[in-house]
């Protein structure tokens, strides 16, 4: 993707996200925290390293 393309995406989404209602923009922050809610502690705080840690330890058994 080109510099111009990637600006040219930015912008649509930018201004497709303001074209939305306010209450649509505050029920998608509230579901995009209620998502992130379910993810385990160690994802959340760390992310993907510790399943990959987790996933080296089993392959050596």
């Amino acid at each position: 993707m080109k510099g111009n393309d990637y600006v040219k995406f930015m912008t649509q989404q930018v201004v497709s996200y303001m074209d939305l209602p306010k209450e649509e923009r505050k029920k998608r922050r509230t579901d995009i925290k209620a998502q992130r809610n379910h993810l385990p502690i160690g994802n959340r705080w760390f992310g993907v390293l510790p399943v990959a840690i987790k996933s080296i330890f089993k392959r050596a058994e």
